[in-house]
């Protein structure tokens, strides 16, 4: 089988003198932008590019932009460089370090389950906020880690060996899944270091990246929720933005620097790079570049692809989370105990609830599906002119394979919303049903180690779990599932239900709503605790919904999606050989990404124009006494009536949030946002509603990130938390003063 080489993304690295981690930030007067028009600015905006590839292309377009940084200064993999102060924060978010002693800043939404589960009534570290004064008083935060990637290696040729155009796709994806396989296991790595591989451009291209996972993080400081989350769900996703969205943690390190377990004995990690912190602040069409690792993006999905999205599996998903959110919040406000335990699982609910929403919206108001449909026609008009015959089905062939999944995706989607995500008990049966599998197929030795898997997952599940709450949810969602889910993949038990009835039956009498339930359960041989389960209400009625799932639902949707990743990796090395002027780069997936753009505002609509920065008068006008989203500390009060700002104020103004036309998505939480030379302007923690779409199209007009300005988190810090053992550690700069 050929494969192709990104030949718009080429870059050798060299090795260059050992520079100190000090050294690879520049601290001089940056060069002011160059004058471009709207219309070239935002051709060499968007994108997320692999910052081992930056040398050319990308490095001349931040140049333009006003970038006073080298493709070295933030990749090298021989010397210190910007990229060893980047760090994945748990398994979802970004984190940078920013002193020689493993500081590490991160979102408060990144850290709020960690803040959550360190939080009871006696000690709310969500409400009251949480300071660390000394190493001593940092919290061991077990199951948190912190990893840094050293090395990313083209490893395209292995992974395709021996595949070849003859095979059907099962074929081929199972030799290249041996193939990834056998090159991780070779992959030549320091023995405390990990290796995975990662497919770009749709499966074209295949990179080994080198990691270093560091096991041993610590919570050190985090705002009240009043800071950190002001605004909560009202505001998420919107401009104007007023939220102070950060916390602090620490890495720890074995006695050589390396990542280890918790150990008492552990030290504060030194790192290679740490960020120097700009006290200037941004201006209008400043410079600025986000390293972070964007989750998943969809640029090249077809016009057919993204009208399904946006027409069919966002409202069902939707409507379903819209009815959930709607009992927890009654109830969180109604119970301190439950506010804590399910502060996190709420906001983690509602975030892609109303990411959705604006998704939709965003896909329609830019006119993208037709855009789309536009570049369609253009692409089968070069491709029928050039007779690339190879290339002529693929548009029929989206169309086909759409319509053939379109109602077991939605299945799907249905399934994974309210079984998996959204009703608790039926995610707990879940587990039990995967015990209940491996035993079938494993017996006694798969069970047992299956069982102490689960075991440990309930006990995290339960802490945090309230029967109260979750049954209304129960029959709201099964309800709402049997109505609305394709009757071909309905099951027979959810048929004709009253589902008001069956609720009050099975939560009445099931074991699965308790951690002493569930360990009755337990006991016993493989074969009685499953014969347990399935006596159980709760159990025997989620078997048939979950078996439904794996035997109908699941092995459809995967065969026809294996087709359907074959046709759009062809699409999309297509793309690039119809369109070699175009400019592509690859869909995240959770791996390093650089992001360039300028500190800019925007226009949502007719009459309307949004400045690019916010100050903290907004949040005493948006102050709402006692209120869950709006309230504000009394001390916070005190500063601004004061103007007691210190070091960080701005012509008597407190700076909070600021816009950058850089493209990011989920995953980029907590990135950082650096200036032309490298320092740390603030924590990327948001994008605006207008440009929600940019998962499945960009648009520089509206699309926009938010960051909190890094003068505020000092801010906080400094003067309302008194935490000045943080900040003296930080190397704080002016960069754009005259040395």
């Amino acid at each position: 089988m050929k494969y192709f080489k990104i030949y718009l993304l080429v870059a050798f690295l060299s090795i260059v003198s050992c520079k100190t981690a000090q050294e690879t930030t520049k601290v001089v007067e940056p060069e002011k932008p160059i004058a471009l028009s709207d219309a070239q600015a935002k051709e060499i905006q968007g994108g997320m590019w692999i910052p081992s590839l930056l040398e050319g292309m990308n490095e001349d377009e931040m140049k333009l932009l006003g970038s006073n940084l080298t493709a070295k200064d933030l990749w090298d993999v021989n010397n210190a460089s910007i990229k060893d102060a980047i760090a994945i924060f748990g398994g979802g978010c970004t984190s940078e370090v920013v002193s020689p002693n493993g500081l590490l800043l991160t979102n408060h939404h990144c850290g709020y389950g960690t803040i959550q589960s360190h939080s009871t009534v006696e000690h709310d570290y969500l409400k009251d906020g949480f300071w660390a004064k000394s190493y001593d008083e940092e919290i061991v935060s077990p199951g948190l880690k912190a990893t840094f990637i050293k090395r990313i290696d083209d490893v395209t040729s292995q992974i395709f060996e021996g595949v070849t155009d003859a095979m059907d796709e099962a074929a081929k994806m199972k030799l290249i899944n041996q193939n990834i396989n056998k090159t991780t296991k070779a992959a030549v790595k320091e023995e405390w270091q990990t290796a995975n591989v990662k497919s770009f451009y749709k499966g074209n291209q295949y990179f080994l990246i080198i990691t270093e996972v560091f096991k041993d993080v610590r919570m050190v400081g985090a705002p009240p929720t009043s800071i950190g989350k002001f605004g909560s769900d009202t505001d998420n996703w919107m401009w104007p933005r007023h939220t102070g969205d950060f916390s602090m943690f620490r890495i720890y390190a074995d006695a050589n620097n390396r990542p280890a377990e918790y150990a008492k004995d552990n030290v504060p990690y030194k790192p290679k790079h740490f960020l120097p912190i700009s006290l200037d602040g941004v201006e209008e069409n400043d410079f600025n570049i986000v390293f972070g690792f964007p989750g998943r993006t969809n640029a090249y999905l077809p016009a057919v692809g993204v009208s399904q999205i946006v027409n069919v599996l966002n409202p069902a998903k939707i409507e379903i989370r819209e009815n959930a959110l709607k009992i927890v919040d009654k109830y969180m406000k109604a119970d301190e105990k439950v506010r804590i335990q399910y502060a996190s699982k709420y906001a983690g609910i509602a975030n892609y609830w109303k990411k959705w929403i604006g998704e939709d919206q965003g896909i329609h108001q830019t006119n993208a599906i037709q855009k789309k449909q536009i570049k369609e026609t253009e692409f089968s008009k070069i491709v029928n002119e050039k007779e690339l015959n190879q290339y002529k089905s693929l548009l029929s062939d989206f169309e086909r394979l759409y319509k053939e999944i379109e109602q077991v995706a939605l299945a799907r989607d249905y399934w994974v919303e309210v079984a998996y995500r959204n009703v608790e008990l039926l995610n707990i049966t879940f587990s039990a049903f995967q015990l209940e599998q491996a035993y079938k197929k494993g017996g006694d030795e798969a069970f047992e180690k299956s069982k102490e898997r689960v075991s440990k997952s309930y006990e995290k599940k339960f802490k945090n779990y309230s029967a109260k709450v979750d049954q209304p949810v129960f029959e709201s969602l099964t309800s709402l599932y049997a109505n609305k889910v394709p009757k071909e993949y309905l099951p027979e038990n959810m048929k004709g239900v009253d589902f008001a009835k069956l609720t009050n039956d099975i939560y009445t009498n099931t074991k699965f709503t308790s951690i002493e339930g569930v360990n009755e359960l337990f006991v016993g041989t493989p074969e009685e605790v499953i014969k347990k389960f399935n006596n159980d209400k709760a159990y025997s009625f989620a078997k048939e919904l979950h078996t439904v799932f794996y035997t109908k639902i699941s092995p459809k949707y995967q065969k026809i999606n294996l087709e359907l990743n074959a046709v759009q990796k062809e699409y999309m090395k297509a793309l690039m050989e119809v369109f070699p002027k175009d400019r592509f780069y690859p869909d995240a997936n959770f791996t390093l990404r650089a992001n360039y753009g300028r500190v800019k505002g925007y226009e949502p609509k007719d009459g309307v124009v949004y400045t690019p920065n916010t100050y903290l008068k907004g949040v005493m006008e948006k102050y709402v006494p006692g209120d869950y989203e709006f309230d504000v500390p009394q001390k916070l009060r005190d500063l601004y009536d004061a103007k007691d700002f210190g070091q960080y104020g701005e012509n008597g103004k407190m700076p909070i949030n600021f816009l950058g036309t850089n493209h990011t998505t989920g995953g980029n939480s907590g990135s950082p946002v650096m200036d032309a030379n490298g320092n740390l302007l603030g924590l990327l923690f948001d994008g605006t509603w207008e440009g929600i779409m940019s998962d499945l199209y960009y648009d520089a007009d509206i699309v926009r990130s938010i960051t909190v300005d890094i003068r505020y988190v000092l801010f906080i810090i400094d003067k309302y938390a008194g935490a000045t053992n943080l900040i003296d550690e930080m190397t704080l700069v002016h960069p754009k003063k005259k040395k």
